[in-house]
């Protein structure tokens, strides 16, 4: 969990993401056009391509609906009592998603898509 989103951290997740893809692979990163994403200053490891989304296309996007899940059932309607509070409810929710991935492939299918 990083306080906020800017390059660094998307260096960061990157990293991550490229350390997670198997030797012989190659992963594409499906994302939208956020100013960290795309920033000049981004370090993108050679086993990863990114694929920026077109501009102001959100339901092209299946992450947004994951969002939204995530705060209808599990961060809205609360009061925190500290910024560590927050960060232990947002760690707490995306463990809780991660252990579903049934639930994330629900959430992220597009009807249109596929009718």
């Amino acid at each position: 969990m990083l306080p906020r989103c800017n390059t660094e951290g998307m260096t960061l997740h990157l990293a991550e993401i490229s350390a997670a893809v198997a030797p012989s692979a190659h992963a594409v990163l499906i994302l939208d056009q956020a100013g960290w994403h795309l920033s000049a200053g981004l370090v993108v490891p050679a086993n990863i391509t990114l694929l920026p989304l077109p501009a102001k296309c959100p339901e092209l996007n299946p992450v947004e609906n994951v969002w939204q899940f995530m705060r209808d059932n599990w961060l809205s309607n609360r009061i925190f009592k500290s910024y560590d509070d927050i960060l232990d409810h947002c760690c707490l929710a995306w463990n809780r998603l991660t252990d579903q991935p049934w639930r994330i492939m629900s959430i992220g299918m597009r009807q249109w898509a596929h009718g």
